[in-house]
């Protein structure tokens, strides 16, 4: 596989596992989705992406319609759209976690129902799953035996799947760039006891739902882990310098990062304020939201 592979054409990645790209490549999908054919036949499909006529024909012609399962990893909009008419074409059932707002802790609910969270673009509001999987719990499908992650944290629904010695890791783990966390659908907290929960489900290889195999997954745990921590110790050390804002910290954190990547850098550093606020590492103004001014303790 090439480093741009071409999109809406099936790509064999290892014995009975092929990829397809969606045409939604962006600075938050790369090249575009991932979506996984698993088996000989039936199929299962993890991730049939976002809303595409030509994504929905490239699967239809790569299975020749023959699917049994259908797995969603998460209720974002590039991931989980293209489940219904998919389904409604092979009359396969539809397996995810839940409906774009289950899986949310009690703290992100707080947040959204006080109306100073975010709002719920780039939710797939419409998704319901024909069946509710959860942590833990196996599938048995013509492609083997497919058991669910529940690993909340880039959005609360989100799974991931362990197939044969390997993992698809969705949005959770990826190889090419840190897992968007944007509060209140995404938190870290969540995120990272999902880390440390992948830690003990040893894999040969993680499938990531955008970019390129992961080969040392485990290895890309830590360094995810080791990454939140680095950006943590950041902020507080530049709340030692005295009160300060989301704002004010965005540019100086993500000097690096082009400037047009920083509302999402933003919303990474406001899941981490949540994330100390909890656990009394610093205190915001009240109520707690996008515009507080945060303090050291």
């Amino acid at each position: 596989m090439t480093p741009s592979p071409a999109v809406g054409i099936p790509h064999d990645l290892e014995p009975d596992l092929r990829l397809i790209i969606a045409p939604n490549p962006g600075p938050l999908t790369f090249w575009g989705t991932n979506t996984y054919i698993l088996g000989q036949g039936p199929f299962v499909v993890i991730d049939p992406g976002p809303m595409s006529e030509s994504h929905l024909g490239a699967i239809l012609d790569a299975t020749r319609g023959d699917i049994s399962h259908i797995l969603v990893s998460h209720t974002h909009a590039d991931h989980s759209p293209l489940a219904r008419p998919l389904a409604e074409r092979t009359k396969a059932k539809t397996y995810a976690f839940g409906a774009s707002r289950d899986g949310m802790s009690a703290v992100m609910r707080a947040l959204e129902a006080s109306g100073h969270g975010q709002s719920s673009e780039g939710l797939d509001h419409d998704f319901r799953p024909d069946i509710r999987l959860g942590d833990g719990e196996a599938l048995e499908t013509p492609a083997g035996r497919i058991t669910a992650l529940h690993t909340p944290g880039h959005l609360g629904n989100h799974l991931c799947f362990a197939w044969r010695d390997v993992i698809f890791s969705a949005d959770h783990v990826m190889g090419w760039a840190t897992s968007l966390v944007s509060p209140p659908f995404g938190d870290l907290t969540d995120f990272m006891a999902s880390c440390e929960k992948l830690l003990d489900h040893p894999a040969r290889r993680y499938f990531a739902g955008h970019g390129a195999p992961i080969d040392q997954p485990l290895d890309r745990v830590r360094a995810l882990i080791d990454h939140r921590r680095l950006r943590e110790s950041q902020i507080l050390a530049a709340l030692e310098s005295g009160p300060t804002t989301i704002e004010a910290l965005t540019p100086r954190l993500y000097a690096d990062v082009p400037s047009d990547l920083h509302p999402a850098a933003a919303r990474n550093i406001f899941a981490h304020l949540i994330d100390l606020t909890q656990r009394n590492m610093c205190k915001a103004s009240n109520p707690l939201n996008f515009k507080s001014v945060f303090e050291g303790l």
